[in-house]
Order: structure tokens, then sequence, then C-alpha cells
């Protein structure tokens, strides 16, 4: 059987600076939410953007580089894994959410052709 990976490349722009939290033993932890756009022509041929909110999740060096170099719009190509997390909200209902654990990160910057 072939080994499967669980491997995410994105490009988009930081929707905000990073939340980041110091943990116990000099972890630090920090979170940030990127917006990718999609542009199509719908059925009448106007142009339409989409934008989809991933949320990205930085640990122990990696969330201190997000903290110096991230900041609210700046564009990022990033390499993860996925991470589904099952939990009960206030109200008891049951919900999921996905993040992307970064392992790789780059900053970059959009030219128009």
């Amino acid at each position: 059987m072939k080994n499967f990976r669980n491997t995410v490349s994105l490009t988009g722009h930081a929707g905000a600076d990073p939340v980041v939290v110091s943990l116990a033993g000099e972890r630090k932890v920090a979170r940030v939410s990127m917006a990718i756009n999609e542009f199509y022509k719908n059925q009448s041929g106007e142009a339409v953007c989409q934008t989809q909110w991933i949320s990205l999740v930085f640990w122990n060096k990696k969330a201190e580089l997000a903290e110096l170099l991230i900041k609210k719009g700046v564009g990022l190509s990033i390499e993860g894994s996925l991470k589904t997390q099952s939990y009960t909200d206030k109200q008891g209902d049951q919900r999921s959410s996905t993040e992307i654990f970064v392992n790789h990160m780059e900053l970059v910057t959009q030219t128009d052709a």
C-alpha cells in the first residue's frame, strides 16, 4: 500500500495580525486567518470573487516568526497539514473545525502581469 500524505499548499493574504499565546515550557502558538480569493465568471458573464477563509496554526519557532513577519494583508504561501477537531459548543451542539498546522511559510508579493 502506498504511503499517503496529509499535505496542503496554499497562497493567500493574512486576514489579521496573528494572535500569539505563550504556553508552559517556553512553547508558543500563533493563530491567523488567511483569505484565499477565487475569481470566476458567473452564467451572466459577470466577474465574481469568492473568498475562502482558512485558519492557520504556527507552533514554537514558527509562531515566533509568524509574530514578527505576518501583518494583516501580507501575502503568504504556506505548506502544512490539515487537522480536524470535534467539540461540543455552549449550546450542546456537536461541531468540528479544520485548521492547517503550518510546516513552511514564505512571504509573497503580488505582481500584475
